[in-house]
């Protein structure tokens, strides 16, 4: 293994006891990365290009087939232009705001080195070779399961268009035993959080069984993607709760009914206030997942958000996902409904007041010095977020239980000197002596980034590192449910997974959200579900017929 130190030399750093006014724009040092030249196979390793112009490897729309991509600035947004000689030309806009597009690339900290038992050893191109192939830099931090392509509604904005692809997809407990194997094998950072998925997950004959065996497979944070509608039972959830389930990632794509019957198909408000109930009562969490079109949904940006802070006991988060252009959207429809992340920070901003549409959002990739400060106290290696800064943003609301207030992590917490900080602790941190005595002196060496005067009531500097660690200790988090231990927090973030307009290879090979399939294989989101499409292929080889399959329901 080989690495280079990278310093790149952009904004001062904030003096230690500088007080930051709310919204401010915090500068940070030139940061001092370690960027790897290699994976842990061997496979070179194209450090992050940053700046524009620049190009990239794309695909064509119409053929997939891998074509040039020049990316740069026009009238203040960022544009991707692309040609095929088949299929003509292409343009999409990648981001809605230049500056906050440049912003998410100065808090890159250097790729990761992928897998040491990659399943495609000897990768030459990508997308072509996946599965994870060798080329890939990038562990799982969240992995999908499919465990059906059935649904018990017809979306409109469905990845996995289920129901109308002529056969049924329904791993058995066997297939999905293997799938679940794959990812407890990865090195050297086994897969630890699993999300069940589909279709509809919940529907699936086994459904708790699946949920039993994960949680006997070590997996120690079990989630289901899933439109609530079996969850709106109580005693369905109830029974989930007890076999591992933990966290609903919950479709969530407004707050009026109008929105639900466009978008799903039918009126699904009641039922989602109904889920939130529930795991309520059975203690387990909720992230909100809505699918944001532009001109559809994108004025209630900020209803979602205040929806989640009034439940914050229950809602632990919202990942809103742009709409990508596969399944059953129709492309022609690209401009005018096409929403970027940095329309995102934008609607949220301005629809809640609580956020400035720049100073506070960050790439989810930035926690990676949190991550390996983690890695190296504990001294094992831990799920790290090291994907490409342009696949997601987000921001932290810590949240006052009582007022419902929320305040943005950015307005007491020196974010970019506290992060690099992390970076450069986690390099000698592994390396102390006195193992309980150097992890209490290095976690408290972050203090002087605190600035009590700005954070929110009750949250001390203790309470606030209790939160960092429950934030990666999943059970910490989860049975701090009165509040002594963690401060509430809401994770509002933003993943913008590609369509065949807008790929960049370049996001591929540092996806960290892989899907696990019968073959024993591993694909990131954005090739399982777009460009070559390999969630079709795996379907296909492992599936029934529509036909047979309701012939043997029927008998």
């Amino acid at each position: 293994m080989s690495t280079q130190t990278v310093s790149t030399d952009v904004n001062l750093p904030l003096p230690a006891d500088t007080e930051l006014p709310p919204a401010s724009v915090q500068k940070r040092p030139g940061l001092r990365i370690l960027q790897p030249e290699v994976t842990y196979t061997g496979a070179p390793i194209k450090p992050l290009q940053k700046g524009l112009p620049k190009q990239t490897e794309s695909l064509c729309p119409e053929c997939t087939k891998v074509i040039a991509a020049d990316i740069f600035a026009d009238g203040g947004k960022v544009v991707m232009e692309k040609s095929c000689p088949d299929h003509g030309h292409f343009r999409d806009i990648v981001f809605s705001d230049v500056e906050l597009y440049l912003k998410m690339e100065e808090w890159n900290f250097g790729d990761n080195l992928g897998l040491s038992n990659p399943q495609v050893e000897g990768g030459k191109t990508c997308p072509d070779d996946c599965g994870l192939c060798s080329m890939h830099t990038s562990h799982t931090a969240l992995a999908n399961v499919d465990l059906t392509n059935r649904c018990n509604l017809t979306c409109p904005v469905c990845f996995a268009n289920a129901n109308v692809a002529g056969y049924i997809y329904e791993p058995s407990l066997e297939q999905v035993r293997t799938m679940l194997a794959t990812l407890r094998g990865e090195r050297p950072v086994d897969g630890r959080v699993v999300q069940f998925s589909g279709g509809e997950p919940t529907i699936h004959p086994q459904f708790f069984e699946i949920l039993s065996m994960a949680r006997e497979m070590g997996f120690t944070h079990i989630q289901a993607a899933t439109n609530g509608i079996e969850l709106a039972n109580i005693e369905f959830a109830r029974k989930a709760k007890a076999a591992g389930l933990a966290t609903l990632y919950l479709q969530f794509d407004g707050v009026t009914d109008d929105i639900y019957r466009r978008v799903r198909g039918q009126a699904l408000l009641d039922i989602k206030m109904q889920v939130i109930e529930n795991c309520r009562a059975t203690g387990m969490k909720i992230v909100f997942v809505p699918t944001i079109v532009k001109g559809l949904n994108d004025h209630q940006v900020g209803d979602i958000v205040r929806v989640a802070i009034e439940n914050v006991d229950t809602v632990s988060g919202i990942s809103f996902q742009p709409v990508a252009f596969t399944g059953r959207i129709a492309k022609h429809e690209l401009l005018a409904k096409r929403f970027t992340l940095s329309d995102l920070a934008r609607c949220v901003s301005e629809q809640t007041g609580i956020t400035d549409p720049r100073a506070d959002w960050f790439p989810l990739a930035c926690v990676t010095p949190f991550s390996k400060l983690t890695a190296a106290l504990r001294g094992t290696g831990v799920p790290t977020i090291s994907s490409h800064p342009h696949c997601s943003l987000g921001t932290y609301f810590f949240v006052d239980e009582k007022s419902k207030q929320a305040v943005p992590i950015t307005r007491f917490v020196d974010v970019p000197n506290m992060l690099q900080d992390m970076e450069e602790l986690s390099r000698s941190a592994g390396k102390a002596r006195f193992k309980l005595y150097s992890k209490v002196k290095t976690w408290n060496s972050l203090k002087r980034h605190f600035k009590p005067k700005f954070a929110p009531p009750g949250l001390t500097f203790t309470k606030f590192l209790q939160t960092l660690q429950g934030m990666t200790n999943k059970k910490l988090g989860r049975d701090g449910k009165d509040g002594t231990f963690t401060y509430r927090t809401l994770l509002v973030a933003g993943m913008h997974f590609q369509d065949a307009y807008n790929y960049d290879i370049e996001r591929v090979k540092r996806c960290v959200i892989h899907y696990a399939t019968p073959d024993g294989k591993l694909y990131p989101f954005c090739t399982y579900n777009s460009g070559p499409c390999y969630r079709e292929k795996i379907e296909r080889q492992f599936s029934t017929p529509l036909e047979r399959k309701q012939l043997a329901a029927s008998n």
